[in-house]
C-alpha cells in the first residue's frame, strides 16, 4: 500500500517551534519531488516548501522563507519541515505530497498523506 503519513502537528503559541515528518511507505521518494502544503480553515490549499531528492534542490513560499526549512532522510524515507518563529497565520492542516515528475505543485501531486494539524495561538 502507498503511504505518505504527515505527524509533528499539535498546539504551539506564537514564535515557538514545531517540526513536522513525512513517513513514505509503499515507495521509495528517492525519485520524487516532495512538497509540504497547508489548509487553513475556510483557505484554499497552498503550497508551502517542496524539495527534490534528486539532486536535493529546495523551494519556499516567500511567506515561510527565513523560517522554516525542508530537508530529508533518505535512509528513513522521511521528509521533514523544521517550523520556526510561528505565527498565528501559520495555523492550517499540513499536508505532504510526493509527485513523480520531481516538480511541486498543488494539483500535480501524485500521493498525498491525510495531513497534519497545526494551531498556533496568538
Amino acid at each position: 500500500e502507498v503511504q505518505l503519513v504527515e505527524s509533528g502537528g499539535g498546539l504551539v503559541q506564537a514564535g515557538g517551534s514545531l517540526r513536522l515528518t513525512c513517513a513514505a511507505s509503499g515507495f521509495t521518494l528517492d525519485d520524487y519531488a516532495v512538497g509540504w502544503f497547508r489548509q487553513a480553515p475556510g483557505k484554499e490549499r497552498e503550497g508551502v516548501s517542496c524539495i527534490r531528492r534528486s539532486d536535493g534542490g529546495t523551494y519556499y513560499e516567500d511567506f515561510v522563507k527565513g523560517r522554516f526549512t525542508i530537508s530529508s532522510d533518505n535512509a528513513k524515507n522521511t521528509v521533514y519541515l523544521q517550523m520556526n518563529s510561528l505565527k498565528p497565520e501559520d495555523t492550517a492542516v499540513y499536508y505532504c505530497a510526493a509527485a513523480r515528475n520531481y516538480y511541486c505543485s498543488l494539483r500535480g501531486m501524485d500521493y498525498w498523506g491525510k495531513g497534519t494539524l497545526v494551531t498556533v495561538s496568538s
